[in-house]
C-alpha cells in the first residue's frame, strides 16, 4: 500500500513533468560521450537519439568530456544539455551553484582506484605522505583519493597534488614524473594490463555512481524531451547489457583501446539500474560527508538537502513507465 508520502511524492514528480514553462523545442540538442560512459558510446554509435528528434527538426551534437570536471563545467557553461560525471563531483558542482540535477544512472562502476608504477616503494595510502599524486580535481578519483587520505589520518596538505586531466595523469605515471595517480578507466585498465601498474588501495563502495545530469532550465523548459533522451539511454543500457561483445569492440574502437583493456574496464562496471534512487543516493551522501569532514566543503553546508536537490529520478521513472506500457 502507498504512503501518503509516496502519493504526494508522486504528484508532485508528476505536476515536475507536466511544468507550464514548457517551451518551444530547441533548434538542437548537445550531449556529451565519454570513455567512462559506455552507454553515451552506444547512442553515439547507434544514432537512435538523432533519429528519434529527427522527426521533430531537432539537430544533435555530440561533445566529448575528458572527465567530470569537464563535463560540469560545459552544463554550467550552457556549452551541453546533457553531460556524464560521477555522483559525487556533481554533488561539488551543485555546492559550488552549478545549476544542474541528476536524473539518471548511466553505471555503478568500480572505475578510479589508486595507481603506482611496478617495483614502486608505495604499497598503502599512508606512504603517499611527502608524494606526488597526479589528480583531476573535482572528478571522482579526486574525491576517492581525498577519502581514502583521510582514512589514513592524512590531508591533501600531505601530499604534493599534480593537478592534470586524467590522461595526462597516466602518463605522467609511466614516466616516473610522479609517484602516485589517482586513476580512471579506461586508461587504468590499460596502463594495469600494458604497463604493470599497480592498482594499490581499491574500495569499490567509495566510487559513487555514473549519473546523468541536466541543466536544471532546460529540464523545467523541455520536460518532454528529457524523458524522450531517457527513453533512448534505456535502449542503450538495456542493449549494453545484452551485448557485452560489442560493447566491448564499441569502447575499443572509440577510445583506441586493445579490446583486453575495454573488457577490463567493463569487469568493474554494472549497467544494473537507471534509476538514482535510495543506493546511489546515500553512496553521494556518504562521499558529501566525507568531504565535509576533510574540510573540501563547508561546515555551514547542509549536504543533505543539497545531495536531495541534485537528484531527480522523476523522469526516469515516467521514461520506465511509457516503456513497460509500450511493451503490453
Amino acid at each position: 500500500m502507498q504512503t501518503r508520502r509516496t502519493i504526494v511524492a508522486a504528484g508532485l514528480a508528476s505536476l515536475a513533468l507536466a511544468s507550464p514553462l514548457a517551451a518551444e523545442p530547441p533548434g538542437r540538442l548537445t550531449l556529451d560521450w565519454a570513455y567512462y560512459n559506455p552507454v553515451s558510446l552506444v547512442l553515439k554509435e547507434k544514432g537512435w537519439i538523432e533519429r528519434e528528434f529527427e522527426k521533430d527538426g531537432i539537430a544533435v551534437r555530440w561533445v566529448q568530456s575528458h572527465g567530470s570536471n569537464k563535463a560540469l563545467e560545459f552544463l554550467n557553461a550552457g556549452a551541453i544539455d546533457f553531460g556524464s560525471s560521477a555522483g559525487a563531483a556533481a554533488l561539488l558542482a551543485k555546492i559550488n551553484g552549478n545549476p544542474i540535477q541528476s536524473i539518471y544512472v548511466y553505471s555503478k562502476p568500480e572505475w578510479t582506484a589508486l595507481v603506482t608504477r611496478p617495483g614502486s616503494a608505495i604499497k598503502t595510502v599512508a606512504d603517499l605522505k611527502g608524494k606526488r599524486v597526479a589528480v583531476t580535481r573535482g572528478t571522482d578519483p579526486y574525491i576517492f583519493l581525498l577519502r581514502a587520505l583521510a582514512g589514513a589520518g592524512l590531508g591533501e596538505k600531505d601530499i604534493k597534488p599534480v593537478l592534470v586531466q586524467h590522461a595526462d595523469g597516466r602518463t605522467a605515471l609511466e614516466r616516473g614524473d610522479v609517484d602516485a595517480w589517482a586513476g580512471l578507466d579506461p586508461m587504468m585498465a590499460e596502463t594495469e594490463l600494458e604497463k604493470g601498474s599497480l592498482l594499490f588501495f581499491r574500495n569499490a563502495d567509495a566510487n559513487t555512481y555514473g549519473v546523468l545530469n541536466v541543466r536544471e532550465a532546460f529540464a523545467q523548459e523541455h520536460p518532454e524531451i528529457v524523458i524522450r533522451v531517457l527513453r533512448q539511454y534505456e535502449r542503450g543500457r538495456k542493449w549494453a547489457l545484452a551485448n557485452p561483445a560489442e560493447l566491448r569492440d564499441i569502447l575499443a574502437k572509440a577510445a583506441r583501446l586493445k579490446p583486453e583493456v575495454a573488457a577490463r574496464q567493463l569487469e568493474r562496471t554494472d549497467f544494473a539500474d537507471p534509476v538514482p534512487g535510495e543506493k546511489p543516493q546515500a553512496a553521494i551522501l556518504a562521499a558529501g560527508a566525507a568531504l565535509q569532514q576533510s574540510g573540501v566543503i563547508e561546515a555551514k553546508v547542509d549536504v543533505k538537502a543539497v545531495t536531495a536537490a541534485l537528484i531527480n529520478p522523476a523522469h526516469v521513472r515516467e521514461a520506465l513507465r511509457r516503456d513497460q506500457a509500450a511493451v503490453r
